[in-house]
C-alpha cells in the first residue's frame, strides 16, 4: 500500500466554495472538463455521448437540494423552501485513504502543496480508492481503464506562462458568480483562510476525519419579507409621464 507523506509542508493549497452564492449553473463543471480532456493526463471521454445511455466522466459536479430551514413545516412554504446548491469534487484531504489503499503508488500526496494526485502510468484501475473515497471523488474513466480526480489545475496554477489571473483551477477562473475561491489554507492570514474564518467555514463529513483541505462556507441566514425594505416605487406620479411610464400607466389601466 502506498504511505501519506511523513511530513508535509506548510502550504495547503485547496477551494473555498461559497454555498450561499452558487447557482448552480455548472459553469465550473464544463470548463473543468474542457481543460482537463485537453492538458494534464489522459481525456477525460464520454461514452455513448449522443445516445440513450450517455456516460462520461467528470471531475466536479453539482447536486442541488431544497431544503427548509429548523423549525420549517412544509417544503413550499412562503420563506421556508430553498435550494441550496452543492459542488463537490476531490478535497484533498490531509488523511488522504485514497493514497494509502493504492496497490500500485498511483495515488500520492504532494508534500510540497498537500495536492492529491494520480499517476496514471502506474493506475491499474482496481477502483480501491473510489470504494475507499468518503465523498465519491473519484471516477473511472472507461476509456483510459484508470481513474480519475480533481487535480487543482496543477498545470495552471504554476504554469508561468499563464497571465497572473489565469495561474488558478479553471473552475474558480470560470465561475460567474465567484462562488469558488482558490488559496493557500495553510496560511491564516491568506484570503481564503480570512475567509473561513469569518463564515464559519466548515469541512464536509468531518466525522469521516479525513481532515478535508477544500472548506465549505455555509448558506447565509435569509432575511423575512416582514423586515425586508420595502419596494421603492418607479415613478410617484405617471400623470403626464412619457415613454416608459406612459405605455405601463396605458397597460396597467386596461388590467
Amino acid at each position: 500500500m502506498t504511505s501519506l507523506p511523513q511530513t508535509l509542508g506548510a502550504k495547503k493549497l485547496g477551494l473555498v466554495i461559497d454555498l450561499d452564492v452558487c447557482v448552480g449553473c455548472h459553469a465550473c463543471v464544463i470548463s473543468c472538463k474542457e481543460w482537463n480532456t485537453g492538458a494534464y493526463g489522459n481525456a477525460l471521454s464520454d461514452q455513448d455521448p449522443y445516445g440513450d445511455d450517455v456516460s462520461g466522466t467528470f471531475l466536479n459536479r453539482i447536486h442541488s437540494f431544497e431544503v427548509v430551514p429548523d423549525g420549517g413545516q412544509v417544503i413550499g412554504e412562503a420563506g421556508d423552501a430553498r435550494v441550496v446548491h452543492f459542488p463537490k469534487s476531490c478535497l484533498h484531504c490531509e488523511d488522504a485513504p485514497c493514497v494509502t489503499v493504492c496497490p500500485t503508488g498511483a495515488s500520492y500526496k504532494r508534500a510540497e502543496d498537500g495536492i492529491v494526485l494520480v499517476d496514471e502510468d502506474k493506475c491499474i484501475g482496481c477502483g480501491l480508492c473510489a470504494w475507499s473515497c468518503a465523498y465519491g471523488a473519484r471516477e473511472m474513466d472507461l476509456a483510459a481503464g484508470v481513474m480519475k480526480k480533481c487535480t487543482l489545475c496543477v498545470d495552471r496554477i504554476y504554469n508561468e506562462t499563464l497571465q497572473q489571473e489565469d495561474r488558478v483551477p479553471s473552475c474558480v477562473r470560470t465561475c460567474p458568480a465567484n462562488a469558488r475561491h482558490y488559496g493557500d489554507l495553510g496560511d491564516p492570514s491568506s484570503e481564503v483562510s480570512i475567509m473561513v474564518a469569518a463564515r464559519g467555514g466548515f469541512d464536509l463529513m468531518p466525522e469521516q476525519e479525513t481532515r478535508p483541505t477544500n472548506k465549505y462556507l455555509p448558506p447565509r441566514a435569509r432575511t423575512s419579507l416582514a423586515n425586508a425594505a420595502p419596494m421603492i416605487p418607479l415613478a410617484e406620479n405617471t400623470e403626464g409621464a412619457r415613454g416608459f411610464f406612459a405605455w405601463l400607466d396605458k397597460t396597467l389601466d386596461r388590467i
